[in-house]
């Protein structure tokens, strides 16, 4: 048995947990997604899960944005940049010519459970308070985007 063999890691997985909720259902369905998503990385299938992922990605941040927008969320085009910010930081991990490897896919993994999981519990919970607190005629439902939109599309070219 080699050094390298003893050192191997287990694989950085985190699943998702109630206390991911914000309270808005379409949300936190995409966001329980993503978490499943995040977890199928793995080497044998990479491309095709990070394609999904990103199509994923597109699909809940243009429902979200339009669901903000929609009900009148005050710091909105602030919660657009951080979405802008991600789509930047995920474009240049994967513009990187760095062939996969497990440990590439874990460092992948580690990158976006961290934001996915700063980002829910701060920014999105944010949201789901405020939501929460507006008159029901403010609280439009959105449905799911059939054809994504924004930076985040443009960016991918989704």
């Amino acid at each position: 048995m080699t050094a390298e063999t003893i050192t191997k890691k287990a694989p950085f997985v985190i699943e998702w947990r109630d206390g991911f909720k914000i309270g808005i259902a379409q949300v936190d369905q995409e966001h329980r997604h993503l978490f499943t998503l995040v977890r199928a990385l793995n080497l044998e299938s990479v491309d095709h899960t990070v394609d999904e992922l990103l199509d994923y990605v597109v699909t809940h941040f243009s429902n979200e944005q339009e669901l903000m927008e929609k009900s009148g969320y005050p710091t909105f085009e602030q919660h657009l940049k951080l979405h802008e910010e991600f789509a930047a930081q995920v474009a240049d991990f994967l513009g990187s010519d760095q062939a996969w490897s497990e440990e590439r896919i874990q460092d992948l993994r580690r990158f976006l459970n961290k934001w996915l999981i700063g980002h829910i519990m701060t920014h999105d919970l944010r949201f789901g308070k405020w939501l929460a607190s507006q008159p029901a005629t403010r609280a439009p439902v959105v449905q799911v985007a059939k054809k994504p939109s924004g930076f985040f599309a443009r960016l991918f070219g989704r």
